[in-house]
């Protein structure tokens, strides 16, 4: 089978590294075509947690509106690239199996209501940073979390297949909860390393921000009993050290003043609490603070 992955982030450039580790039908989609030639001429390059180099040869294109029936697309775009998105998958032959691996919740219905037959989402939990066109950086070791939604669920488990041991794969019963679990996760580290301006470990460094993400996660508790019963304090503390040199998705964002994903994270979340009649005045807060932060940045 083919694999076509659109978006050459940092999760795009990391799934099609590893993946073209044991298939030789990899394409990747970029937007440039100087990132597309020097992709073919200096192949895709994997920094490696243990220091090593890894170099994949891969297939790029400028267009994915023309893929064959059989093909497995993965859509490793940012949320707010996918409403240009949608008009395209619509086009596609809808025997084509599509993997949606975005943040947050906001596309979840609207993902699953396309016609394809076989509907996957994933739920990354590595550590990825883009360097340049042609390299990225593998930060953390972590689960790529699999739930078919909607069809065939046998398309999807060519990712077990994977040699490399640092490149794990499961597969959960619920897309919908594991998108849910990922976005209160999310939203502990991107909001506070977005508005302080900080990596990954330093809000477990730092006795203030220590504060405030042990106060977050009182008033996620309190909000989500259910949701949150999976993840102890110890969780968010161990995982801003495990990823402590990680600049968060967020803060490059805002770095970059670029749109963040905090609607389709932290506003998911907030929705959802109203809905439910909970109060999250430090999310609220923190949800606010970002929305200024991105509102000073296009303007500079």
């Amino acid at each position: 089978m083919e694999i076509v992955v659109l978006g050459a982030g940092s999760v795009g450039m990391l799934i099609t590294s590893f993946l073209s580790e044991y298939n030789d039908r990899v394409t990747l989609i970029v937007r440039r075509e100087e990132q597309a030639k020097d992709l073919q001429h200096y192949g895709l390059l994997r920094k490696n947690l243990d220091g090593t180099i890894t170099r994949n040869s891969i297939n790029t294109s400028l267009d994915f509106s023309k893929i064959s029936k059989n093909s497995l697309v993965i859509i490793a775009v940012k949320y707010g690239q996918l409403q240009h998105i949608y008009e395209t998958l619509h086009t596609l032959d809808p025997s084509i199996p599509l993997l949606f691996l975005q943040n947050g919740l906001a596309h979840f219905e609207e993902a699953s209501n396309l016609p394809q037959q076989s509907i996957a989402f994933g739920s990354c939990q590595f550590g990825a940073e883009r360097e340049n066109d042609t390299t990225v950086l593998h930060r953390g070791q972590g689960i790529l979390r699999i739930a078919v939604e909607k069809g065939d669920a046998l398309p999807f488990t060519l990712f077990s297949k994977s040699p490399n041991p640092v490149f794990q794969v499961e597969f959960v019963e619920s897309a919908e909860e594991m998108l849910f679990e990922k976005a209160l996760l999310n939203c502990f580290i991107n909001p506070l390393t977005a508005i302080l301006e900080v990596k990954n470990g330093l809000l477990v460094e730092s006795p203030q921000s220590f504060s405030l993400l042990k106060k977050l996660y009182e008033e996620l508790m309190a909000a989500f009993p259910k949701e949150m019963s999976k993840l102890t304090f110890s969780d968010v503390e161990n995982l801003c050290r495990r990823t402590a040199t990680n600049t968060s998705s967020m803060l490059g964002d805002i770095l970059s003043f670029r749109p963040t994903e905090i609607e389709s994270i932290v506003g998911a979340v907030l929705k959802l609490g109203v809905q439910r009649g909970k109060n999250l005045p430090l999310l609220e807060t923190l949800y606010l603070l970002v929305l200024a932060k991105e509102g000073r940045s296009e303007k500079m």
